[in-house]
């Protein structure tokens, strides 16, 4: 037991003396009893704040000497002096640039050429579209992005419809200090059947306050600048740089994009998410196509490569042996109909203008996309493009 120590307490009896209360010539005497330990008290820390520094004498020339911060000071949550939070760098290419995939030109240029006889609707109802009816060149490119920000999981049409509606709630013109001014009920009411529409009023409130403060009422002018903003990604910051200020930095890719170029093949192995397609393309496709390439195919997977049910029998791809997803098709009552023009009256005036074709196929809903075609005597089937 040499190895251990033992503890002992002490007890120690001391007399205290006393006059009696009743008798001054009697002294009473009464015993007290304390307990020693040899615990050692506790330490009390005491620390110096920068607000309970005064200013001292500093070598008898009265300078105020600075607070030094204390390294076992714990920090406050919420403190005011937090450094505000730095946007998150957007990767910009590949450490290792993908393959161009074989015969990607002839597949580009044919998509291209089948793409300059369809009228879909981000031709009409695109991002590019909500500018138009602004004069002031703030306004015209924060109408850019805020069509952008609603578009995100909603259909063309509603998307141009809600913009439409929110100029209107805020007198006529998109602008930043019109947003902010404008009460959340009305935005709500204005864009209520843009997916997720209560999110994205509570976004693009905050991000025209954002605006306002740090930008000068102005949209950014690079990707990551965009990209802080609430309810901003990738996708919307580098379509937003091509439309509003005409810069070429990157690819905007949407599910789109993402899934024709899937479909063809080009990415080995397939990618994920938006953002490997993104990095994939822009390690290989040559710059001047990357401003082209979003509106192209955007167009082309909302009138013939379909999510569901892809129209591989109009595509000349399929033809021509470009795509590897390709499928035999056969017709079907429920699919909606593509509507010809002629190719001769585009030729002479300019435009692409419908022409009432008769389909034999019926058909509750009927979706007319323009789709000219060489001209052929009594053409009655959607299906002979």
């Amino acid at each position: 037991m040499s190895g251990l120590k033992r503890t002992i307490s002490t007890r120690t009896t001391r007399l205290s003396a006393r006059a009696s209360p009743y008798n001054a010539g009697v002294t009473l005497f009464e015993s007290e009893e304390t307990a020693t330990s040899p615990r050692k008290s506790k330490r009390i820390k005491v620390e110096t704040t920068a607000e309970e520094l005064i200013e001292e004498d500093f070598e008898g020339k009265g300078q105020a000497i600075a607070p030094v911060p204390s390294s076992s000071t714990p920090k406050r949550k919420g403190s005011a002096n937090k450094s505000p939070r730095k946007p998150k760098l957007i990767p910009q290419s590949l450490a290792v640039p993908h393959p161009a995939p074989e015969r990607w030109k002839e597949t580009y240029d044919t998509i291209k050429q089948m793409r300059s006889r369809i009228t879909a609707p981000v031709d009409t109802m695109g991002c590019d579209q909500a500018q138009s009816k602004e004069t002031d060149p703030k306004n015209q490119r924060f109408a850019t992005l805020i069509s952008l920000m609603l578009s995100s999981q909603t259909k063309d049409e509603i998307t141009n419809a809600a913009v439409s509606n929110l100029r209107v709630v805020l007198g006529g013109s998109l602008s930043v200090h019109g947003l902010i001014a404008a009460d959340d009920t009305a935005i709500s009411n204005a864009i209520g059947k843009v997916g997720f529409w209560r999110r994205k009023t509570e976004y693009i409130k905050k991000a025209a306050q954002r605006l306002r403060d740090e930008f000068d009422s102005d949209v950014p002018k690079t990707v990551d600048e965009l990209c802080s903003l609430p309810g901003v990604g990738p996708k919307m910051a580098f379509l937003a740089l091509q439309v509003a200020w005409n810069l070429n930095v990157g690819i905007g890719v949407d599910v789109h994009v993402h899934r024709i170029t899937n479909r063809l093949g080009w990415h080995k192995p397939p990618t994920k998410n938006p953002e490997e397609t993104r990095l994939n393309l822009q390690s290989w496709l040559p710059t001047e196509l990357h401003p082209d390439i979003n509106h192209m195919l955007v167009g082309f997977g909302q009138v013939v490569c379909v999510p569901v049910g892809p129209r591989c029998d109009l595509c000349e791809l399929s033809t021509k042996g470009l795509c590897p997803s390709a499928q035999k098709t056969s017709k079907s009552k429920t699919r909606k109909a593509v509507v010809f023009a002629s190719e001769a009256c585009a030729s002479t005036s300019g435009s692409l203008p419908k022409v009432d074709i008769e389909i034999e196929a019926e058909e509750e809903k009927t979706a007319l996309y323009t789709m000219p075609r060489h001209p052929s005597p009594k053409v009655k089937n959607e299906e002979a493009w």
